[in-house]
């Protein structure tokens, strides 16, 4: 199945609003619970995750990691706004930061950070690279690199039985945007010919469940 790119920013008020109350407690649990798994001797240090939307796995790394300072940088307001409001019921301000910036060119708080995270940004870029180069750019040698995103199903039948298994409870527009989000993801064979190109191929891509890949290692 060809990849379907779909919109780069969840701007939308009722778009935003309705994925940040979907129910993601399980990949977003897995996704903190595998950072430490595969990072078993991380603990502290700044960290920058990309795409932080309404920044629910910035606030459950935050908590796993309680001496870390962690900085979200997302390019939707709406999101941000979510985010925020976030942040500030789970009394984590003084540890948590979000940024409004869109990438390219985001300004970031810190020039370089110990860990790079993301979590679903990645089928959302028409252009791959401009993550790649990011992380490049703003990870000290030796920085934990996570990146979890779903993977475009084979067949459009195969994207079917995906939200009819995961979104079934969901409200029709979340449902309609999984779809679309199953869509316009990359199969970890395109994520690994990425990395080839960023000269990142020290990080390894895989396959971690039914709809999503993982991309992990140490920057260089």
């Amino acid at each position: 199945m060809e990849r379907v790119p779909e919109p780069e920013l969840m701007d939308d008020a009722a778009q935003a609003l309705a994925y940040a109350g979907g129910d993601f407690a399980e990949p977003h649990e897995r996704f903190v619970s595998l950072f430490r798994e595969t990072f078993p001797a991380w603990h502290r240090g700044t960290v920058l995750d990309l795409g932080c939307g309404p920044a629910d796995v910035t606030l459950r790394f935050a908590r796993a990691y309680p001496d870390a300072v962690v900085h979200g940088v997302d390019g939707a307001p709406a999101m941000l706004r979510l985010g925020e409001a976030a942040v500030t019921a789970a009394g984590c301000a003084a540890q948590v930061r979000l940024v409004a910036g869109y990438l390219p060119g985001a300004v970031l708080p810190a020039a370089r950070y110990d860990a790079v995270i993301s979590n679903s940004l990645l089928h959302h870029l028409a252009d791959p690279a401009v993550l790649w180069r990011t992380i490049a750019a703003h990870a000290t040698p030796g920085a934990p690199i996570f990146v979890m995103d779903l993977q475009r199903p084979a067949t459009p039948g195969e994207v079917d039985a995906l939200v009819a298994h995961y979104a079934a409870g969901e409200p029709g527009l979340l449902r309609r945007d999984f779809q679309h989000s199953l869509c316009a993801a990359y199969r970890p064979e395109e994520v690994a010919a990425q990395l080839r190109a960023a000269g990142l191929d020290r990080l390894v891509v895989r396959t971690i469940s039914d709809r999503h890949l993982l991309v992990s290692g140490v920057m260089p």
